[in-house]
């Protein structure tokens, strides 16, 4: 399938790994220059081909510093993904063991700094015609699944994308969202991150406990996604290819997400 990017330019927040990563990845096999952006420039990003931008989107300073760069570097942008989330502040604490600083900081990384990115980019995505990707989570559908905070932040972001795409159709911008459920990132296999720490509350071994999740979690297709396989439903929708599909949330999940 030829997916005709070629030459389009494309900036992706949460760059440095993970479905970030693989999204940079994806997009410069398909021709596309690209600017990807994280807090931390690691190794596998300067080396992707991308132009590395170091930037706390946590911030509106730092949205502001990543998309002066990304229009100086590429002159206009077409693509824009938004997949910057998680963060420290999601721990496995429920409602009443979360203050308001972790409200601020979750809504903060994974709803304003997509908010935020989208309005600096829209002026330059009306005038070429192009799309943006938001990357949500099955949270946002399944709430009791993860931390309150960050669920009810990707449920906005999906409402967020839904308004989007209704108000800048009109004017050539398509606005779609995808909406992982685990997937094969540091998020779960860092003993040290949000998988260790639950598999520690748990009582279980950290290895024992990821080879569990599928049934743990009612996946289907008996494994977790990988990245690559969310970067590749990405960059079909940022296609044209794709051209009739905005609005949407796309549920990538290996079938745990069971209501229609």
């Amino acid at each position: 399938m030829q997916l005709n990017l070629t030459g389009k330019t494309a900036v992706v927040t949460g760059a440095s790994r993970g479905i970030g990563l693989a999204t940079v990845r994806a997009l410069i096999e398909e021709g596309v220059r690209v600017v990807g952006a994280a807090r931390t420039i690691t190794p596998a990003l300067r080396e992707s081909g991308a132009c590395a931008v170091s930037a706390d989107l946590g911030t509106a300073e730092g949205v502001v510093a990543l998309m002066d760069r990304a229009l100086a570097e590429l002159g206009g942008i077409d693509l824009l993904v938004n997949n910057v989330g998680g963060g420290d502040a999601v721990e496995p604490a429920g409602f009443l063991d979360t203050d308001d600083a972790q409200w601020s900081a979750v809504l903060d990384l994974n709803l304003m700094s997509a908010v935020r990115t989208s309005r600096a980019a829209l002026p330059s995505l009306i005038e070429r015609r192009g799309a943006i990707v938001n990357v949500s989570s099955i949270n946002s559908r399944m709430p009791a699944a993860g931390p309150v905070a960050y669920s009810a932040a990707k449920a906005a972001l999906a409402a967020v994308g839904k308004s989007l795409a209704e108000e800048f159709g009109p004017r050539g911008v398509r606005v779609n969202t995808v909406s992982p459920g685990i997937v094969r990132t540091a998020i779960w296999e860092d003993p040290d991150g949000f998988g260790g720490k639950v598999a520690a509350l748990a009582g279980a071994e950290h290895g024992a406990f990821l080879e569990r999740l599928p049934e743990a979690f009612g996946i289907t297709t008996g494994r977790i996604t990988e990245p690559q396989e969310v970067a590749a439903l990405i960059t079909f929708l940022l296609s044209d290819v794709a051209g009739n599909i905005t609005g949407a949330d796309h549920v990538i999940d290996g079938g745990t997400v069971k209501t229609l």
